[in-house]
């Protein structure tokens, strides 16, 4: 991803795109709030009977925001070729869900961090929340499927929401914590 969306100047934010902004930010902030006085060792437990920890949840979500952020900009080419995924591919994305050794849970927080302004910035300097690309051929998606830039903000929001009851479900299980309530 170019950095020229994130040495420039702040771009003022209003209306629709500053609601769409506000919403993914609060569901980050779950997100990673899951994680608050975790040791690396924590953050790396499997804690239910999935492969899930708090640590590989962090970078998947990172991952995948670098992807639509990718998309975005580029269209479909950024995107994986979810047809023909080799045994490689699969397992390499089955990394995105483990702390691995030599990585750290404030290592990944901070990408994380750093994708998620970068994201911010680009969505800030988008010239129209409407422009669409076709979506990559996948076995999930609708053949010919067009997605917009709102939709993908949308389904980013989505996601990390998802991604962050899932992370609540973890924390839980591995000491009580709970994110709210």
């Amino acid at each position: 991803m170019s950095d020229t969306a994130t040495t420039t100047a702040p771009i003022a934010v209003t209306g629709e795109r500053a609601d769409l902004l506000a919403q993914l930010a609060t569901q980050r902030h779950f997100l990673r709030f899951t994680t608050r006085d975790l040791t690396d060792e924590q953050a790396a437990l499997r804690t239910t009977a999935g492969e899930l920890c708090l640590g590989g949840l962090i970078k998947h979500v990172t991952s995948v925001e670098r992807s639509w952020a990718g998309f975005l900009l580029e269209g479909p080419s950024a995107m994986p070729d979810f047809m023909n995924l080799t045994q490689a591919d699969l397992d390499q994305r089955a990394e995105e869900f483990r702390l691995l050794p030599g990585e750290t849970l404030a290592g990944v927080l901070a990408t994380y961090e750093e994708t998620a302004r970068r994201t911010d910035a680009l969505i800030a300097a988008l010239p129209d929340l409407d422009v669409s690309h076709p979506l990559p051929p996948a076995p999930w998606s609708e053949p010919g499927i067009r997605w917009s830039a709102r939709r993908v903000v949308l389904h980013l929001i989505a996601e990390t929401a998802q991604h962050s009851g899932h992370a609540d479900i973890l924390r839980e299980s591995l000491d009580g914590a709970k994110s709210m309530g």
